[in-house]
């Protein structure tokens, strides 16, 4: 599997007039924040405002007004990531909630966007279509929405990522106004065409993808990791869903990656992305299934182990990489300095481009390059951690890693070999910079903050019936699943 797979296969965000180009809406509007945020020093607030901003600005500046298309990384030329797609879907309900855009913008662009996918040819040709059997292309030319080339496959994952924005909007946008009507309809549409059995070669479990050349791919969803919103979303489908037992087929192998890690026990996933996807959309406090009944606890809190442990790991520094410590943390997919081996007084080091990278029970990749995303879109579990480390890393490397759309992507302050790369920069005395942002990575920094500060995807979630459909036919119970429909 090549690491544009990984990318999200098993790999695989007060500041207005700091931002110059447009003259957004005073925040002023933005609802009452909860207790968490509101007990912060000023100074902290004052980060995660700016950054989430920031973050937000990273969508609405980079996506195509008149199909809704995101890219894959911005700035510079790019092809669409149809995840970024769905992050940026949700982000514009965000921006609507903070103020940063009014609703009639959000909606603006939400049409362009659903009206796109709607209406992209979806056929079985090499060249000539953007999706087949509801699925889409994990990557699409940003000029003509078309497959970006026969590297990339039709993609369960992605696609997936790009439902759970779909399903923001049709919950989201409830007014009873022919422009938001029109949302829930398109939404409701793009959702009902997608044929989960059809993605099942091997059932009960769900493949990775397709490709007219090699049809299926031979690897499937199976043990913890980013598909369990896969699974949610096909057992939810009123049209065509999977059977149920799906989910204990895809949770079959999770004894194999539940132990202990740097002193934490849990189910472990290595790169935090596994963690954040699914959860930016889901809300699995108190919500169990068969499986985490019986090692009692929610999936959240396993996530909020994961997190910790990596920073535990990052303390322990076993590989002794330049930076690391309490408060500069954080390995997930990532781009990186590229693939080099260089000796050094360390002996002999290993650096990689984009990879997924982690620290886990089942999988140890580092080669000292720290991705702000993995504590930023973990700060939903583990604020009192994750806060320090933002701020830490803005301000020992904010100058070179802290731009007009938040965080880079990342950085290796122990990469200091003058050659050419394929992307980033070398920062005499710091290290290996990038120089651009990838949606998936912006994505969980600013839906996980503004869940973090208020539950708003949640809560917006939690109103839709497919979501709960999917959740209650793979077993869980309890929790918001047992209480009535939130209103609006």
């Amino acid at each position: 599997m090549t690491s544009r797979h990984f990318r999200t296969l098993t790999a695989c965000l007060c500041i207005a007039l700091l931002i110059c180009g447009t003259s957004w809406p005073s925040p002023a509007a933005a609802r009452p924040l909860p207790s968490g945020y509101a007990t912060l020093p000023r100074q902290q607030q004052a980060m995660l405002d700016d950054l989430e901003q920031r973050t937000f600005r990273w969508f609405w500046d980079s996506a195509d007004p008149k199909t809704g298309l995101v890219p894959d990384h911005y700035p510079g030329p790019s092809f669409s990531s149809i995840a970024a797609v769905g992050f940026g879907l949700t982000a514009y309900g965000v921006g609507v909630e903070r103020g940063y855009i009014t609703r009639e913008q959000a909606i603006g662009r939400t049409l362009a966007t659903l009206r796109f996918f709607h209406d992209a040819p979806q056929n079985d040709s090499e060249d000539d279509a953007s999706g087949y059997h509801g699925f889409f292309y994990h990557f699409l030319d940003m000029h003509t929405g078309k497959r970006e080339g026969h590297w990339t496959e039709l993609s369960s994952v992605d696609t997936t990522l790009l439902l759970g924005g779909v399903l923001f909007a049709e919950s989201y946008y409830d007014r009873d106004t022919p422009q938001e009507r029109e949302i829930r309809r398109l939404a409701d549409a793009i959702y009902r065409r997608v044929d989960w059995p059809w993605m099942q070669p091997h059932k009960p479990l769900i493949s990775m993808g397709w490709t007219p050349g090699g049809k299926f791919i031979p690897a499937d969803w199976k043990g913890y990791d980013e598909g369990m919103l896969i699974y949610v979303l096909a057992l939810g489908s009123p049209t065509h869903p999977v059977s149920a037992d799906a989910w204990k087929a895809w949770t079959s192998t999770n004894d194999r990656s539940w132990g202990t890690f740097e002193g934490r026990t849990f189910l472990n996933f290595a790169p935090l992305f596994g963690h954040q996807y699914s959860q930016t959309w889901i809300d699995f406090r108190g919500i169990r299934d068969a499986w985490s009944r019986a090692h009692n606890l929610d999936y959240f809190e396993n996530s909020r182990r994961a997190t910790c442990s990596q920073r535990d790991y990052a303390i322990a520094n076993p590989g002794h990489w330049t930076g690391y410590g309490k408060d500069i943390w954080g390995l997930t997919a990532s781009n990186g300095p590229g693939n080099f081996v260089v000796n050094s007084s360390a002996g002999e080091r290993k650096f990689y481009g984009y990879t997924a990278r982690g620290a886990g029970l089942d999988h140890i990749v580092d080669d000292g390059t720290i991705a702000p995303t993995a504590a930023g879109g973990s700060i939903a579990f583990a604020p009192k951690i994750v806060v320090p480390a933002l701020m830490a890393m803005k301000r020992r490397y904010g100058q070179w890693i802290y731009d007009r759309y938040g965080f880079v992507d990342a950085f290796d302050p122990s990469f200091h070999l003058k050659t050419p790369l394929r992307t980033g920069r070398l920062v005499p005395g710091v290290g290996w910079v990038d120089t651009e942002q990838l949606g998936i990575d912006q994505g969980p920094i600013l839906l996980m903050i503004e869940n973090w500060r208020s539950d708003f995807v949640w809560k917006v979630m939690k109103r839709n019936p497919y979501i709960r459909k999917g959740l209650q036919r793979a077993g869980f119970t309890g929790g918001w699943l047992a209480r009535p429909v939130p209103v609006p």
